[in-house]
């Protein structure tokens, strides 16, 4: 048994992620790069210039100094000597390395939420392209909606194909980023296979998901829901366009069902997009001053890119994925919500 004593920092030791204060090479170049930099991403990108936005990089850039975070101080009640010092983390939402170490913690949490006896399917649904600027440019008016849409079109797709009401549930992250950090709207979600009907208990398990409604679907909620939010004449045309370019309906990737033994994998796909930044240490090959060189895996070629450009773009590719204050991150829906979760729990496992 040890004492631990914590110096200089207002936090209680249970929101505290403990770090070397030796940081590596790579976290040097990330931290530089901001460092040497920041006051000129506001300078050319003025929405930035907030104190919101300013606290995280300071939080960034104190993450592991004991000087800037604070330290907690080990000492062994039982003959040890010396009194080992771990410098406290930023917590910032830009941080790569806050990011990884909270992955465990949110498996945990998630598994409890799945039902057992159910089979869950990892769902994905997106954003048409030409949609993106606009959810980039309106996205304190359009993440919170974006996120609920893609609960009522489960449902609208479960109960067209039973020919009766049915109410379902998923628990739901949001991940606007893509492999280069570029703009990439997308919801992911572990949905249970089936719904439940208004006032009765039967639990209704449907066995496959009909990919061709299910794009139609989300495509439909997508661009009438979207008029709601976004009230301009521009946002208009531009859902007509997309009802006549897109009129297979838009992406969706529906994975193979989980049986209940994988709930921890299942928990741990939905947990990692909770906290993947988008880009990560490994991935940044080298710092010119002016230019930063990175690699990414392209989803359309299914081969390791690399990607050469000027400070200013690699910043702003990590700091306008920054989620507005409060915003959470994972939500549980419909049956997966904590209330209902505990109620219908003994009516999911009879059925």
């Amino acid at each position: 048994m040890g004492e631990k004593r914590h110096r200089n920092h207002p936090n209680t030791l249970t929101r505290c992620a403990l770090r070397s204060a030796d940081p590596s090479r790579d976290w040097n170049v990330f931290t530089q790069i901001f460092a040497e930099h920041w006051a000129g991403v506001q300078r050319l990108s003025p929405r930035y210039d907030t104190r919101y936005d300013d606290g995280l990089v300071e939080q960034l850039l104190g993450c592991g100094k004991p000087e800037k975070m604070g330290d907690i101080e080990y000492r062994c009640l039982h003959g040890g000597e010396g009194k080992p010092l771990a410098a406290m983390s930023g917590k910032s939402s830009l941080c790569l390395r806050c990011a990884t170490v909270y992955v465990d913690n949110w498996v945990s949490p998630v598994s409890k939420m799945l039902h057992e006896g159910l089979i869950y399917r990892p769902i994905v649904v997106t954003m048409p392209e030409i949609r993106r600027p606009t959810f980039s440019q309106h996205a304190k008016a359009v993440l919170s909606p974006f996120r609920r849409w893609g609960v009522r079109c489960l449902d609208d797709v479960w109960s067209r194909i039973r020919g009766k009401p049915l109410t379902g549930g998923d628990i739901v992250v949001m991940q606007t980023h893509g492999r280069n950090g570029q703009s990439t709207p997308h919801r992911h979600s572990i949905a249970p296979r089936g719904g439940g009907e208004p006032h009765a208990k039967p639990w209704v398990h449907r066995d496959y998901v009909p990919y061709a409604m299910l794009r139609k679907q989300w495509q439909g909620h997508l661009l009438r829901r979207l008029r709601q939010p976004v009230k301009t004449r521009a946002i208009h045309r531009l859902v007509d366009t997309c009802s006549t370019r897109y009129r297979n309906g838009c992406v969706t990737n529906v994975q193979q069902g989980e049986v209940p033994a994988r709930y921890q994998s299942l928990a741990r796909y939905l947990a990692t997009y909770v906290v993947r930044p988008p880009i990560s240490l490994r991935r940044i090959d080298g710092d010119e001053g002016q230019r930063v060189t990175s690699h990414y895996r392209s989803q359309k070629t299914d081969r390791v890119e690399r990607a050469r450009g000027d400070v200013w773009t690699f910043i702003g590719r990590r700091i306008q994925h920054v989620l507005p204050k409060g915003f959470q991150r994972m939500r549980y829906y419909g049956v997966q919500a904590t209330k209902p979760c505990a109620k219908i729990k003994v009516m999911i496992q009879d059925a």
